[in-house]
């Protein structure tokens, strides 16, 4: 039987599938939170849950027999209690009718266990509170960044196409002035070749008068 069997098996009695989850989880979280502060957690006619410690040792590898040392450490154990040692031996049968097979705890004795699963249960509600809130904040400043990154690059988007429209205005502007410029030399060169003409005509009829006068 696993987890998600567990809940199933004890759903119907707590009242739904989601009521049992949550008792398995606080349960099961109290006992660990117990365990690991060194604590000893014991329920009658069940078991106990306790921390161990185990010194530092040599130990064999089984497959080389080479001997290594083992640092010190500490394990979880579990000692069943004698009722439930019993139902698995066979030497007592299980109640029919699906009763609880342990002991049932005396009056007064659970107003401890149900403030740790009160307060398992609130801490496990603050953590999930807290995994929300650390959520949030990371994609608000996710979406900050990628907003200022967009805004940087529309900025030099728009620079690059103000120096890119100045260039080709400038570029333009040359442009005219040469051929304005160009436009202004060719009007004025034929003005220089007239004296030219004239001053080749009056050659011309000196050499015919020149001639004449022979």
């Amino acid at each position: 039987m696993n987890k998600a069997q567990l809940v199933e098996e004890i759903a119907d009695k707590l009242g739904g599938r989601q009521q049992a989850a949550d008792a398995v989880d606080a349960v099961l979280d109290a006992i660990v939170r117990a365990v690991v502060s060194g604590d000893r957690v014991s329920v009658t006619g069940f078991g106990s849950f306790e921390k161990v410690d185990r010194p530092a040792r040599y130990a064999r590898n089984p497959q080389t027999g080479e001997r290594v040392r083992v640092k010190k450490t500490s394990v979880p154990r579990f000692r069943a209690g004698q009722g439930f040692k019993d139902l698995v031996s066979g030497t007592k049968k299980l109640p029919k009718g699906g009763e609880i097979a342990v002991k049932k705890a005396p009056k007064g004795s659970l107003t401890g266990a149900k403030a740790t699963v009160k307060k398992a249960a609130a801490k496990k509600a603050t953590a999930k509170k807290t995994a929300a809130k650390k959520a949030t904040t990371a994609k608000k400043a996710a979406v900050k960044k990628t907003t200022a990154a967009k805004k940087v690059t529309a900025k030099k988007t728009t620079a690059k196409k103000a120096t890119a429209a100045k260039k080709a205005t400038a570029a333009k502007k040359t442009t005219a002035k040469k051929t304005t410029a160009k436009k202004t030399v060719a009007k004025k060169a034929p003005a220089k070749t007239a004296p030219a003409r004239k001053t080749t005509a009056r050659k011309t009829t000196a050499k015919k008068t020149a001639a004449k006068k022979k």
